[in-house]
Formats: structure tokens, C-alpha cells, sequence
């Protein structure tokens, strides 16, 4: 018989106590740490369902990190939450480095979010009148998506025939907020206008090409959310002492390993752990970890400079808010307030912490690796 906490449906701590209490007993497991919360539970009620309590990860930082942005500019100490050994102290090694070089230098070079719905047509040739006809009414499907929301702007609308299903790529700038649900919501407005006025049937909202949650080379290539790109040089002598490696041993590795390894494997992105640095990131200060998926499209990339050690990358599809979604949380708010990143005008803020923080990741765990110090280092921190 199901006991009667577990059907309660509440929101306030007294809810999620007793809830608990039950899901304790119905599982015969102590929940004791669990339910040792830091913050009321209803300040997590846009953001979880049948709460129970809260997961902690262990939360670290970097820094002073050294990053010069339009919108991150000067010295930082960036939260990361993680439970694998060693990640922090390796990021923590890049952004010394990095910082001793003269910084992090990161630009944010497209902001559009995408939503894709897919219609169903009668025919290739409507297919072709559907998309016709959007590429002459934007003007009133931008009027019809944009009368849903007071921060969300369409910017570009792309259509995909493919025999009987009509893909529409939408874009937008969405302001501070990661803005997903903008999108969503201001796409079916544009779609029912588009199927009233061609007779293509909206079969979702979401057909998969924008793509949220999924490696996707369309994401790749036409970005999504925040395009970020991110720089240092490296000059010979500090590479030398702190990373005991050069910069034609660094610039090597990274060519077999990131380009000619990824390629091999069929893997859209082309880094080290690109992916690592994003997750702790974005657990740390309350965005999405599914979108980590997106993050790790990253192409990270090397080069000698006579000696000196060049390094980039390039992420594009850093999808972060700072208003909205979990950075509402409390926790999540601290982390932000850390790096100046929590409310209004700061989310470009952020997607360059991103980016400057996954360029020290990929530093040091190159490095390491065209040193032979990587197995060495896990050894000693990680296991």
C-alpha cells in the first residue's frame, strides 16, 4: 500500500519533510543527509517536483584568474562543483599560467537561441510554398513570436524542407535568461500563425534541429545560445618551468589528439575535456547540465609560435542565463554573486567566464599530456 507521504504533491518544507519521511520508509533507506538542507524548499518550487531534499556536490574554485573580455574583465575567482579528484587543481594550474601570460583573452561572438518545429506538408511543392511564404511574411511571424515575451527578439527564421516534413529553425536574443522557455513559447505562437495561413500541420513545436540536449553539428556550425571564442600565448620560459613541456610537444599533441583523434572517432567536438570544465561550471551556478551535452562542441586548437605556445577555443553553443531556472537557487546565487554573474546584464558575463575557464582546462590537461604527467597526476589526486 502506498503510503500517503508519497502522494503528497506540496511544496513547503513541511511537504518535503513529510514526503521524506515517507519515500525513507517505502525504500527502507536512511535519507538523513539528504534532507539536511540549507534553504526553505519553496524556493525550489519552479525548479523540482516531489522534493525531498538536495544533492550537495563538493564546490571549489580557481583563481584569481586573469580574464580580459568585453564583459569579463579583471580578476576572478570561479566556483566549480565537482566530484572527480584533480579537475580543480589541473584548471587551477592553466589559470596561473594563463594569468602569468598576460590573461585570458575571450570574446562573445554570436547570442542566438534556437527553437525548430516540425510541420507536416502535403508535398514537397507545399513544402516549398510553406517556406516561400515564411521568407515573405517575417515581419508578421517576428510580430506573432515576439508577442509573447517583453525581452525575447526573433532574429532569423530558417526553413529545412525534407520530403514531407518542413523543419523551421528559429532564432533569438533572449536577454539574461538561458531562455529555452522564451523560445518555446514564442515559436508556437509563430507556428500556429504559419499553419493557419499555408495548411501545414504543426506536429511539434520541437522537431529536433534546434537542437537542444543532443550533439548536433547544426549546433556546431550555426551556434547556439552564446558562440564564445577564447585565447592565450604562452611564452616559452613559463611553459618550460610550469608546465615542463613545450610548446611543439603541447601544439603536437593536441593536433593527433583533438583533431586527428576526433575525427577518427567521428566525435563532433574536438578537445580534451572540454565538457568537464562546463559541468562543474554550470551545477555550480544553476544552469541546465543537460546543455553540457552542447558545451562539449567544443574545437580547442595549438600552434608553435617560435617556442611560444598559442592556444585557443572555440565553444558554440554555451547556453547559460543568469536570471531564471536554478539561478534562482540560493546556493546557485552565491556562486554567481562570487563572479559578479547573478541578475540583469550579466549573462554575456558569463558565457566568457565559460570560455576562459574551459581554454585553462584544455592548457593544462595538453600539457600534462605531452609532459606524461597525466596517469602521475590522477594517481596522486583523483583516485
Amino acid at each position: 500500500m502506498t503510503s500517503a507521504g508519497l502522494k503528497n504533491k506540496g511544496k513547503t518544507t513541511a511537504d518535503m519533510n513529510e514526503r521524506r519521511t515517507a519515500a525513507a520508509e517505502y525504500t527502507k533507506t536512511s535519507l538523513e543527509n539528504i534532507g539536511a538542507i540549507s534553504f526553505d524548499a519553496l524556493a525550489a518550487e519552479k525548479n523540482v517536483e516531489n522534493m525531498i531534499g538536495a544533492i550537495q556536490v563538493p564546490l571549489g574554485y580557481v583563481g584569481p584568474y586573469h580574464i580580459k573580455g568585453d564583459y569579463a574583465e579583471g580578476e576572478f575567482l570561479v566556483p566549480l562543483a565537482t566530484t572527480e579528484g584533480a579537475l580543480i587543481a589541473s584548471v587551477n594550474r592553466g589559470c596561473s599560467v594563463i594569468s602569468r601570460a598576460g590573461g585570458a583573452s575571450v570574446k562573445v561572438v554570436k547570442d542566438e537561441m534556437t527553437r525548430a518545429p516540425v510541420f507536416r506538408t502535403r508535398d514537397i511543392r507545399h513544402a516549398t510554398e510553406v517556406s516561400e511564404w515564411i521568407e515573405a511574411n517575417l515581419a508578421r511571424i517576428k510580430e506573432a513570436a515576439e508577442s509573447t515575451t517583453s525581452h525575447g527578439k526573433l532574429l532569423s527564421v530558417m526553413p529545412f524542407p525534407a520530403g514531407r516534413s518542413l523543419h523551421v529553425r528559429f532564432a533569438y536574443e533572449t536577454g539574461d535568461a538561458m531562455g529555452m522557455n522564451m523560445a518555446t513559447i514564442a515559436t508556437e505562437a509563430a507556428a500556429k500563425l504559419i499553419a493557419q495561413e499555408t495548411g501545414a500541420v504543426l506536429i511539434s513545436v520541437s522537431g529536433n534541429m534546434c537542437t537542444d540536449k543532443k550533439p548536433a553539428a547544426v549546433n556546431g556550425i550555426l551556434g547556439r545560445g552564446k558562440t564564445i571564442v577564447a585565447d592565450a600565448l604562452i611564452p616559452r620560459a613559463l611553459l618550460e618551468e610550469k608546465m615542463h613541456t613545450t610548446a611543439a610537444a603541447t601544439a603536437e599533441t593536441c593536433l593527433r589528439k583533438c583533431a586527428q583523434g576526433s575525427a577518427l572517432a567521428g566525435s563532433l567536438g574536438q578537445n580534451a575535456h572540454a565538457a568537464n570544465m562546463i559541468a562543474a561550471l554550470y551545477i555550480a551556478t544553476g544552469q541546465d547540465p543537460a546543455q553540457v551535452v552542447e558545451g562539449s562542441l567544443c574545437m580547442t586548437s595549438c600552434e608553435d609560435l617560435d617556442g611560444d605556445l598559442y592556444i585557443s577555443v572555440r565553444l558554440p553553443a554555451v547556453e547559460v542565463g543568469t536570471v531564471g531556472g536554478g539561478t534562482r537557487l540560493p546556493c546557485q546565487q552565491e556562486a554567481l554573486q562570487m563572479i559578479d554573474c547573478l541578475g540583469p546584464g550579466k549573462a554575456k558575463k558569463l558565457a566568457e567566464i565559460v570560455g576562459a575557464v574551459v581554454l585553462a582546462g584544455e592548457l593544462s590537461t595538453l600539457c600534462a599530456q605531452a609532459a606524461g604527467h597525466l596517469g602521475n597526476a590522477h594517481q596522486q589526486l583523483g583516485r
